[in-house]
């Protein structure tokens, strides 16, 4: 880590960044309904503030000397138990810089682009008013904000996973925003447990930190990994990422993030574009000295990357909800930036420059999906719409554009964001070289094939609407949010292949000459290649629409449907075990431990009911009693005497 600088000017509120939005999320959430006309509003400025106050401290943090940027403030004694003292510090260098300006600026276009869809939702979903749910909603979208600040902007572990489960919550609490439709209710719970095994691996490694370094500082562990032997690295790598593959649904822990899509439009974009899902990426990032001081474990995330990339794309090949396709492929993409932060050095910086790029693309893909559903009465099947360019021709304009983006056509950012990432995994030295760099050629062709599918069927060939629908565009506060997200779309690429990895230096180091199986510009003419083709056959294939209900398929398509069977494995290796030792543990304590205690209760109270019978309260019963009892004393003394017992 670079040598910090002393606080001054807008550097010494860093802390504003997190407090604007989180105050904000505590008047929506506490002030009740006097809140309900103007809660949208505080919402939206209480982002946008961010954002300027951001962008003030990233302009003075870029006037700062190379080598002294990086800004770190103490603010209280977060906890103090024994020998581990952790302070509410933050750390506002490069990389907290790039995400906290890629929160709060998408962020804000998404809070915007809410106030006009909300306005259209049906708020009756949760029998509350429409103010009070809009309201409600934005006190959980700031909260959400202001939960991802704290993640980036924390100094140390504990406090990132504090903002690691305030994102937790608050996606849960947006995912089943509307929590009353069971469904929602069933993906906020879905993603909330799921989230709950990764986090279980990341709070194992902040214990094993502490056990080996004796602090959780960023500074004082990565001072520490060198005294780290090859074993521990392995275990303590193994667990972050284990966190990490839940929070970004990277394979083995995805199966939540399609499901996501039960919740409001907005909240699918700043879930799967800006906030929550980079968060894996970011840890990773951030813990770059762990990850590069051993191979095997960069080689484990590299190999978690290229097999989601390609999970991702072979299942969004075969999807008819326009969200949940848009879902599989953010799955993708991740994969492709977990590849990237896994191959290590440059690709560190190449992994955060499609993450930005991402959150741009994606963002408005989303948005845009909300757009034509708003035009089509909430309708979702790709199958049922066609033709729409003609009545939604800004969404079809910002659409196609990030579109373009992302299956990696020049000039778009998606170009200048992937295909460098594709290079570098040819890269690699010796066979594995060909391995991801060939499995991450091939999701660049399935992505190419995909969207290309989604963006035909949506937009173009013929008719297929239900009766009685009459397509519209959205209103201006839906669409300028498009409008924007597209120009960032179309710029953010080239201007960020050239700036973003030398602004990273100081974080990631030097990037070392690339001496790879095939040069960049190889690469790129068969990537190209590549996405032509898939291009070329999603628009062949599904220029003039397709059937409205499943045809029989072959076993890929037919896997794809299913998800590649991944619920079905998590279902039989996880759910069902799961429940037959619950029920197991159940009988154990009723007829085992229960059954003990209750049959010495029993017991206690069967013989003192028996014992209670000899109680009769006649004295000559009494009488009787004592003389048999003097007899048998005499008798014993007698036979004692005698020696009959001798």
């Amino acid at each position: 880590m670079s040598e910090l600088s002393e606080a001054s000017g807008l550097l010494g509120y860093v802390w504003l960044l997190v407090a604007i939005p989180a105050a904000s999320a505590a008047v929506l959430l506490l002030a009740g309904r006097r809140a309900d006309r103007w809660g949208h509003l505080l919402g939206c400025a209480s982002v946008g503030a961010a954002f300027l106050l951001g962008l003030g401290m990233f302009g003075q943090l870029a006037d700062l000397d190379e080598h002294r940027r990086a800004v770190e403030q103490q603010l209280w004694t977060f906890l103090a138990v024994g020998d581990l003292r952790v302070d509410f510090g933050l750390l506002f260098d490069p990389l907290a810089a790039v995400f906290v300006l890629l929160i709060t600026g998408v962020g804000f276009l998404i809070h915007v682009y809410a106030v006009g869809y909300l306005a259209h939702a049906p708020h009756d979903q949760t029998h509350e008013s429409a103010g009070t749910a809009r309201r409600r909603f934005f006190g959980y979208f700031n909260l959400f904000v202001a939960a991802m600040l704290v993640l980036v902007l924390g100094n140390n572990y504990l406090l990132l996973y504090v903002g690691w489960e305030g994102v937790g919550l608050a996606s849960y609490l947006l995912i089943a925003f509307w929590f009353s439709r069971p469904a929602a209710a069933t993906a906020g719970k879905k993603a909330f447990l799921m989230n709950r095994v990764g986090d279980a691996g990341f709070i194992l490694a902040i214990f094993l930190l502490f056990a080996q370094v004796g602090t959780v500082q960023f500074s004082g562990v990565f001072a520490g990994v060198a005294g780290m032997s090859s074993t521990v690295l392995l275990v303590l790598g193994l667990l972050l990422l284990l966190g990490a593959t839940g929070k970004s649904g990277q394979f083995p822990l995805q199966a939540w993030l399609p499901d996501a899509m039960e919740g409001p439009t907005p909240v699918s974009a700043l879930i799967h574009a800006a906030t929550m899902v980079t968060a894996g990426v970011y840890l990773i990032a951030r813990s770059h000295p762990i990850f590069s001081a051993n191979l095997t474990l960069q080689t484990v995330v590299v190999s978690v990357g290229a097999a989601t990339l390609l999970i991702g794309a072979i299942i969004g090949c075969a999807k008819d909800d326009i969200k949940r396709v848009l879902a599989w492929s953010t799955v993708s993409q991740i994969g492709y930036m977990f590849l990237a932060v896994g191959l290590g050095g440059v690709a560190y910086a190449l992994g955060l420059i499609h993450l930005l790029a991402h959150g741009f693309f994606k963002a408005g893909l989303f948005l845009g999906a909300g757009s034509v559903m708003r035009g089509m009465d909430d309708q979702v099947d790709i199958r049922r719409f066609g033709g729409l360019w003609r009545f939604l021709p800004i969404t079809w304009a910002t659409f196609g554009l990030a579109w373009l983006a992302i299956i990696g056509i020049p000039p778009l950012s998606g170009f200048f964001s992937k295909d460098p990432i594709i290079a570098a995994a040819f890269d690699r030295p010796g066979w594995t070289g060909w391995l991801f760099g060939g499995a991450a050629l091939l999701g660049a062709g399935l992505t190419a094939f995909y969207m290309t599918r989604l963006f035909v069927l949506t937009f173009h060939g013929p008719k297929r609407w239900t009766e009685g629908q009459r397509p519209h565009e959205s209103p201006p506060v839906m669409t300028i949010p498009l409008i924007l997200l597209a120009v960032g779309t179309v710029a953010a690429g080239w201007l960020m292949s050239t700036s973003v990895v030398d602004w990273l230096t100081p974080v990631f180091g030097e990037a070392p000459e690339p001496h790879g199986l095939l040069s960049h510009g190889q690469v790129t003419a068969l990537t190209m290649a590549v996405v032509v083709i898939g291009g070329v056959g999603g628009w062949a294939m599904f220029r003039n629409g397709t059937a409205l209900a499943p045809a029989p398929a072959g076993p890929v398509v037919t896997a794809a449907r299913a998800n590649l069977y991944g619920d079905a494995v998590n279902a039989a290796l996880f759910e069902k075990p799961g429940r037959w030792l619950t029920r197991a543990l159940v009988y154990v304590d009723n007829k085992g431990i229960d059954g003990i205690v209750n049959g010495l209760a029993a017991a206690v109270g069967g013989g003192s009911a028996r014992i209670r019978r000899l109680q009769t309260g006649f004295v000559r019963s009494y009488a009787m009693s004592m003389l048999l009892g003097a007899l048998l004393i005499v008798g014993a003394f007698v036979a004692v005497q005698a020696g009959w017992f001798a």
